[in-house]
């Protein structure tokens, strides 16, 4: 079946074959004795060295990895998405009440100087920024909950009254926190600041996946009826359509830079049918006299 699914077939000299299949939906490599057999061809993977075994294994999860790091650094270098803080209500008495401030408008810049999505890196977020300008008249460009643009003029708190607990501004968040609004305008930065951002953004999200894997199991282990907090090619798909209409393309790029750095994850899981399963039989096969006893059939299974 396979074979009749085939277009085209080519051919180079190494003994590869490139073909050109039915339904394009993914790339695959698929290596001579790479399901355990006894080839008789020295370049095949079943002859290999158990280092380079474990190298070729290896290397679909640092194509992960490299995949997420050029993603996220190239939102960051050539289009990060400006943002506005949107917040759901006013204090009564506040600087943003006398400023005439509402509930669900969106703070987009303080002295002309907007925010962009990866502000927390330069240490410029809009809260943050309120605060280290206690007790200044400062310029606040606002966008209106009817789409409108306005900057107003705003005396903020003192540096005593935040020490006291109340916000610089005086707004408040929802339930779910401060939401971010996409303004459609991009930013971006030097490559090497870039480059740090994305590494920076790797790195979190591949410990953020590992933090959702423990409480994954953690939920199953507690309540093994409920349905798992996990989402199947449908779930990504349907979240992937609500982020590119709501926040657009650069977006939908980030998340699936998110998701790449969940298959690197995911794929060295020490599980059978994964890279991480196929090192784990490898590294137990090459035990010294205990090895031996796990049969090509033991280990297809």
């Amino acid at each position: 079946a396979a074979h009749e699914a085939v277009l085209e077939t080519s051919e180079d000299p190494q003994g590869t074959d490139y073909t050109l299949n039915w339904l394009p939906i993914g790339g695959f490599v698929k290596l001579e004795d790479e399901n355990g057999g006894e080839s008789f061809d020295p370049r095949s993977f079943g002859r290999a060295r158990l280092p380079v075994k474990l190298v070729i294994l290896v290397a679909g999860v640092f194509m992960n990895l490299l995949l997420a790091l050029a993603i996220f650094t190239t939102i960051a270098w050539f289009a990060t998405p400006t943002i506005g803080l949107k917040f759901d209500s006013v204090e009564a008495g506040s600087p943003a009440a006398a400023a005439g401030l509402e509930g669900g408008d969106a703070l987009v810049s303080l002295d002309g100087s907007g925010y962009d999505f990866f502000g927390s890196y330069d240490d410029v977020s809009p809260i943050d920024d309120l605060r280290a300008n206690a007790g200044r008249t400062v310029t606040l460009g606002i966008l209106r909950a009817d789409g409108a643009r306005d900057e107003v003029e705003a005396t903020l708190r003192t540096q005593a009254e935040i020490d006291a607990g109340k916000g610089a501004l005086g707004i408040k968040a929802g339930e779910q926190g401060f939401e971010f609004v996409f303004l459609g305008e991009y930013t971006g930065r030097p490559l090497a600041q870039a480059l740090s951002i994305g590494w920076s953004e790797t790195m979190r999200w591949f410990g953020l996946i590992i933090d959702g894997l423990a409480s994954l199991v953690g939920s199953v282990a507690s309540d093994p009826t409920a349905a798992p907090p996990v989402s199947g090619p449908i779930g990504i798909a349907t979240s992937l359509g609500e982020t590119f209409r709501v926040s657009g393309l650069v977006m939908v790029l980030y998340v699936a830079g998110i998701l790449s750095a969940n298959l690197a994850l995911v794929n060295i899981l020490p599980f059978p049918p994964l890279d991480g399963g196929r090192m784990l039989m490898l590294l137990l096969k090459a035990i010294p006299r205990y090895g031996k006893r796990i049969s090509l059939r033991a280990e297809q299974l």
